[in-house]
């Protein structure tokens, strides 16, 4: 029996998350320096120190580790949007905006390095797919909607749809925000927050909201 199998279980779970730590790191630079669409998997392991064998591991391929790099993003922000809704107490336009704010700043610190030296012809890579993390962040969207629509001034829409659009808005604006430069955070925050806040405007009030529909 190898010795690996003699070590402890909690020592064991702490090198696999050096490694995938150790792995992520050096993707987050390996895309940064070369551009995701010239960056390889060579590259990446280079970077770590690691064996080829123990890269494949834990990921098959780049587009792998991309999309663990989006899930950590994912996972990250979810308790800040918490908080946010938290914070808000129902407000649900105070929570649209200071999502939308906290959102485009997270995005641009996360891709200030890798955003700003890809290749300016290098088409955005978009993850497909839904994971644990990605669908908590949906979920707290979802849920600020139901809220809204159970309060007063709440409108007659499937809050599935609503929270999708929602997230399509921020999703699309973020991705044009980072190619601007400078990037501008704020303006992309009052851009998106009016597109949304207009836009459910126009679905029909709720009877109990005494508001026109």
């Amino acid at each position: 029996m190898s010795q690996v199998a003699y070590l402890p279980v909690g020592k064991r779970e702490q090198t696999k998350v050096q490694n995938r730590l150790a792995i992520l790191d050096a993707a987050r630079e390996v895309f940064g320096e070369l551009g995701y669409e010239t960056a390889t998997v060579r590259d990446i392991i280079r970077r770590t120190g690691l064996a080829a064998g123990t890269f494949y591991n834990y990921y098959r391929s780049k587009e792998e580790v991309f999309a663990a790099l989006a899930d950590d993003g994912a996972r990250r922000f979810g308790p800040i949007l918490k908080a946010i809704r938290a914070q808000c107490a129902g407000d649900f336009e105070a929570f649209i905006r200071r999502a939308l704010e906290a959102y485009f700043e997270f995005i641009a610190d996360e891709h200030q390095n890798w955003t700003a030296r890809r290749p300016p012809d290098e088409p955005h890579v978009h993850i497909q797919g839904e994971t644990p993390e990605t669908t908590a962040v949906f979920n707290e969207v979802r849920d600020a909607m139901q809220q809204a629509i159970a309060g007063r001034g709440g409108h007659l829409s499937d809050p599935v749809f609503m929270a999708a659009s929602c997230i399509a808005v921020a999703r699309e604006v973020g991705e044009r925000m980072l190619e601007h430069r400078p990037v501008d955070t704020k303006g992309a925050a009052d851009f998106a927050t009016a597109m949304i806040l207009n836009g459910l405007k126009g679905l029909p009030k709720s009877p109990e909201s005494g508001a026109p529909g």
